[in-house]
C-alpha cells in the first residue's frame, strides 16, 4: 500500500496495523511527531514503509531518540528529534550490522567503502532492532532478485528466546498422529510378545462372538417351537448352554492373558521411552537448557510417558480389539444377511466425517493443554526450589496468585477444549441408536414377510450391539490418541534435537594429559551476539591464570569454551597440541574440574556428594579429598560425619561449606585443568580465608584458571589476562601490569579506591562526632565492577 504524502497525520491506517502486528511499533517506541511529519514528505509514491525502530541513545550514548525507517526501496534515519531525514537506497553493497555489548546494542550501515551511519540503543530494543535487521536483509535479497517478498508488510518474526540472540524456544506446531508410528523403533525389542499378543487378541475377539451365533439355535430350535405345543429337546439344550459357557470362559481367560501380556509390554516401551529421553537430554549442550523451564521437562519426561504408557496398556489395545471386533462381526453380519448388514453401515459416513473434524481440533487443542500444563509446573518448579528467596521477601501471595493465573489458564483451554468433546461423544450415540432403529424396523419386515427367522433377528441384533458399542469406543479413543500424540510430540522434540556440543566420529583418548591450553583465532557468538573475537592466548602445564575484567568482557564464557559447554564458533583450542573437539566428550571433562560461585550439591550425604566425580572412591579417598579442603572439621560436627544428609542443593551447611564440599569434588578426580569461577565472592572474609587454604592445596601441580572479583585474591597467579570486548587486551604478572598503568591497573586502582571508600563509611564514629550530611564524593572510577 503506497503511503500518501497528503495524509492528514502520521502514522497512517496501515501503519496503525503494523503497530498492533508488530511489537517494535509501540506507544513506548513510537515515532516522534516532527519526525513523522518529516517522514511523509520525503516518502515517495509507491514507497512502503515495512519497519521503524526508535532508537534511545544518541552518539555519545546520552538519552535521546532518533528514528530508523526502512521502506520498499530505502533506508531512513531522522536527525535527533529533528524533522530531517537521511536516506540511503537500498542497492548491492549496503548491508546492514548488529553488535551489542556491555548493554549497548549498536546498528552499523555500510556501504561498498565505509561505515555510513552509526545508531546506538539499550539492549532493551534488541529483539525490535534483530526485526529491523532480518526485515533489511530479506527486501535487499528481494530487490537483488528482482522479487518481492510475498508479504512485504509483514515483518519477519524471529523465533522467541529467552534471551536476545542467545536461545532459541522450538515452534510449536500441532502433532500429527503418525508421530505414534514413531513409537515402533521402542517396540521393536518386543516384537514375539506383541505377535502372542495379537494371536490372543484375535482368538478372544473370535471367542466372544460365538455366544450370538448360538442364539439362533436356541431361539429357532428350542423357544419358538415350545411356544408352539413342542418338547424342550434336553440335549440340544444342554449342548447350547454348554457352549456358551465355554465361550464366555475361553474369552476370559485369553482376554486376561492379553491384557497382561501387552500391559507389560507398554510398559517396558514407555520406561525405555523415558530412559532415552532423559539420557539424550543429559548428552545436549548448555544453550539447549537455557531455553527451556524446568519444569516443562520434567514434564515431558515424567507426565508425557505416563501418559504414552496409558495409551499403550489401554487404549492401543482397546482400539485393537474394536478394529478386531469390527471386521469379525461384519463378516458375519453379511454372512446372515447382506441387506440387512448394509443398512447397519449407514451411519458410517456420518461417523467417519465428525471423527474427521474433531480430530483437527483435538489434535491443536491437546498439544496446547501440555504447554500450558507445563506453565503450572513451571511454578512450582520455580517456587519449591526457591521456597526460602519466596518467604524471605514475603512473596508468597505473588507465587500464590502465580499459580492461581497458570492454572486458571489451564482450566480455560481445557474448557474450550472440552465443549468440543462434549458434543462429538453423545452425537456419535445418537447416530449408533439411530443406525439400530433402523435395523430394527428393516428387520421386522423382513420376518415379517418370512425373508429371516426371529433367531436370525436375535443374533442379528445381538451383533448389531457388539459393533456400535465397538464403534462408539473406537470413536472415543480419538481423545485419548490426540493427547498421546501430542504427548509423543513433545518427547521426540527431545530426541530430534542434536547436540552443538557432538561427539567426534572417532574420538582421540586424552590418556594423560599435561595441561598445555593454547587458543587460537579464538571466536565464538551467542546467536547474533559476537562474545570472543580474535582471541589467542597459550596457557603452560601448571600454569596459574587469572582472568580479570568487567563484567560481560567473555571470561566466563572463555571457561565455557574450555570445559567444552559449548563449541567456538571460530578458531580451535587445543590441549596438548590436539584440538578439544577430537576428544571424547565425557572422557575429556574428566580431566577438568570446576569450581563455581555457587556450588551445586545433590540430595544425599556428604560423601555421596564429594565422590560425585569418581562414584567408585573408597572412603580413605573422600576422607583425604576432604582434608585437602579444609572441610574435615566440620564435617565430623554434622550428626552422621561423612553420613550426613545435606539436603536439597546443600540447604543444610552454609556457603563456605558448600564451597570446601565442592572443592573437595573437584581434588577427588584429581584433574589436570582447574577452573575457578568467582569461587570465593559470595562469602565472608573469614571464610574466605578458609576456603583460600583449600584453593592454595587444590591448584598445586595443576593448570588452573580462575576468575576472581576481589583482584587481590589472585596475586598468586602466574600471569593476569586482561579481558574487554572479547579480547586479550593486557597478560603479564602483576606487578608487571600495575608497572605499565594499563586497563589492569585502572581495575585494580578503581577497586582500591572502591574499598577505601566503603571502608571509610563503615568506620565508628570519633569523639561522638556525626556522620556529614553529604559524603565525600567518590571518583566515579570507583564505580568499576569486575567479575
Amino acid at each position: 500500500m503506497v503511503v500518501p504524502k497528503t495524509a492528514a497525520a502520521w502514522p497512517s491506517p496501515r501503519f496503525k496495523m503494523q503497530q498492533m502486528q508488530h511489537p517494535q511499533v509501540t506507544e513506548k517506541n513510537k515515532m516522534p511527531e516532527p519526525a513523522a511529519a518529516g517522514l511523509q514528505a520525503v516518502l515517495t509514491d509507491h514507497e512502503n514503509v515495512l519497519a521503524e525502530l526508535v532508537v534511545d541513545l544518541d552518539p555519545t550514548l546520552r538519552f535521546a531518540q532518533q528514528t530508523l525507517v526502512l521502506t520498499s526501496h530505502r533506508f531512513l534515519a531522522s536527525g535527533n528529534g529533528s524533522a530531517s531525514w537521511n536516506a540511503w537506497t537500498l542497492q548491492p553493497g549496503l548491508t546492514l550490522h548488529y553488535t551489542d555489548h556491555a548493554g549497548i546494542g549498536t546498528l552499523e550501515l555500510h556501504d561498498t567503502t565505509a561505515c555510513v551511519g552509526r545508531w546506538r540503543f539499550t539492549l532493551a530494543l534488541s529483539l525490535p532492532a534483530l526485526r529491523l535487521l532480518k526485515q533489511f536483509e530479506e527486501q535487499s535479497e528481494a530487490l537483488r532478485s528482482n522479487a518481492v517478498p510475498a508479504d512485504s508488510t509483514a515483518l519477519a518474526e524471529p523465533e522467541e528466546s529467552d534471551e536476545p540472540g542467545l536461545f532459541t524456544q522450538e515452534k510449536h506446531e500441532p502433532p500429527s498422529t503418525w508421530v505414534l508410528l514413531r513409537l515402533w523403533r521402542f517396540a521393536q525389542p518386543y516384537k514375539k510378545q506383541l505377535a502372542m499378543g495379537f494371536a490372543l487378541t484375535m482368538t478372544s475377539t473370535a471367542a466372544t462372538l460365538i455366544p450370538p451365533y448360538l442364539t439362533i439355535p436356541l431361539m429357532d430350535d428350542v423357544l419358538i417351537p415350545f411356544q408352539n405345543g413342542q418338547q424342550i429337546p434336553p440335549g440340544l439344550v444342554a449342548m447350547l448352554l454348554a457352549g456358551l459357557f465355554g465361550a464366555a470362559l475361553t474369552a476370559w481367560g485369553l482376554g486376561w492373558a492379553r491384557t497382561y501380556l501387552l500391559s507389560l509390554v507398554s510398559e517396558r516401551i514407555a520406561a525405555d521411552l523415558r530412559t532415552a529421553a532423559f539420557d539424550h537430554l543429559l548428552q545436549l549442550s548448555l544453550d539447549y537448557f537455557g531455553g527451556k523451564r524446568t519444569g516443562d521437562l520434567i514434564a515431558r519426561i515424567g507426565s508425557e510417558t505416563d501418559r504414552i504408557s496409558v495409551f499403550l496398556s489401554l487404549h492401543a489395545l482397546d482400539f485393537a480389539t474394536d478394529v478386531v471386533m469390527i471386521v469379525m462381526t461384519s463378516v458375519i453380519l453379511f454372512s446372515i444377511n447382506p441387506w440387512l448388514a448394509l443398512i447397519t453401515l449407514v451411519p458410517l459416513p456420518f461417523i467417519a466425517w465428525m471423527i474427521h473434524v474433531v480430530r483437527d481440533r483435538l489434535r491443536t487443542g491437546f498439544e496446547k493443554i501440555d504447554r500450558v500444563w507445563g506453565e503450572v509446573t513451571n511454578v512450582l518448579a520455580d517456587t519449591i526450589p526457591g521456597v526460602r528467596v519466596v518467604k524471605a521477601f514475603a512473596q508468597e501471595k505473588r507465587e500464590s496468585k502465580r499459580f492461581h493465573e497458570a492454572n486458571k489458564h489451564n482450566l480455560a483451554v481445557n474448557d474450550r477444549l472440552n465443549k468440543t468433546w462434549s458434543l462429538f461423544s453423545p452425537t456419535v450415540s445418537l447416530l449408533t441408536d439411530m443406525g439400530l432403529l433402523v435395523v430394527w424396523a428393516f428387520g421386522i419386515w423382513l420376518v415379517s414377510h418370512s425373508q429371516i427367522t426371529v433367531g436370525v433377528l436375535t443374533a442379528f441384533l445381538a451383533y448389531i450391539g457388539r459393533f456400535y458399542t465397538r464403534l462408539d469406543s473406537m470413536s472415543r479413543i480419538v481423545s485419548v490418541t490426540q493427547k498421546a500424540a501430542a504427548g509423543a510430540k513433545r518427547i521426540f522434540d527431545i530426541l530430534d534435537h542434536v547436540s552443538n556440543v557432538p561427539e567426534p566420529a572417532q574420538p582421540v583418548e586424552p590418556a594423560s594429559l599435561k595441561g598445555r591450553i593454547e587458543m587460537n583465532n579464538l571466536g565464538f557468538r551467542y546467536g547474533n551476539r559476537a562474545v570472543i573475537r580474535g582471541l589467542n592466548l597459550a596457557i603452560e602445564p601448571g600454569e596459574m591464570i587469572g582472568l580479570v575484567g568487567h563484567s560481560g568482557s567473555g571470561k566466563s564464557t572463555l571457561v565455557n569454551l574450555i570445559c567444552r559447554f559449548y563449541d567456538v564458533t571460530d578458531g580451535s583450542i587445543r590441549v596438548d597440541g590436539t584440538d578439544i573437539r577430537r576428544f571424547g566428550v565425557a572422557s575429556y571433562r574428566r580431566h577438568v574440574g570446576l569450581v563455581l560461585q555457587e556450588p551445586f550439591l545433590f540430595f544425599g550425604t556428604v560423601a555421596e556428594n564429594i565422590a560425585y566425580g569418581k562414584p567408585d572412591a573408597t572412603r580413605e579417598e573422600i576422607v583425604a579429598a576432604a582434608r585437602a579442603a579444609h572441610a574435615h572439621e566440620f564435617i565430623l560436627r554434622l550428626p552422621l560425619g561423612y553420613d550426613s544428609l545435606v539436603g536439597e542443593r546443600g540447604q543444610g551447611l552454609s556457603g563456605g561449606e558448600r564451597q570446601r564440599i565442592s572443592i573437595a569434588r573437584a581434588l577427588l578426580i584429581d584433574p589436570r585443568i582447574l577452573i575457578l569461577d568467582e569461587a570465593t565472592s559470595s562469602v565472608d572474609t573469614e571464610t574466605e580465608k578458609e576456603i583460600q587454604k583449600a584453593l592454595d592445596n587444590l591448584v598445586q601441580g595443576r593448570t588452573t584458571i580462575a576468575i576472581a572479583h576481589r583482584l587481590s585474591t589472585l596475586r598468586k597467579a602466574d600471569r593476569l589476562v586482561v579481558m574487554d570486548r572479547g579480547q586479550v587486551v593486557e597478560v603479564g604478572p602483576h606487578d608487571e601490569l600495575m608497572a605499565r598503568k594499563g586497563a589492569y591497573f585502572r581495575l585494580y586502582d578503581a577497586q582500591a579506591r572502591k574499598a577505601e571508600a566503603d571502608a571509610a563509611l563503615d568506620a565508628p564514629l570519633d569523639n561522638g562526632l556525626a556522620l556529614p550530611a553529604q559524603p565525600a564524593a567518590v571518583p566515579a572510577t570507583t564505580g568499576a565492577h569486575l567479575g
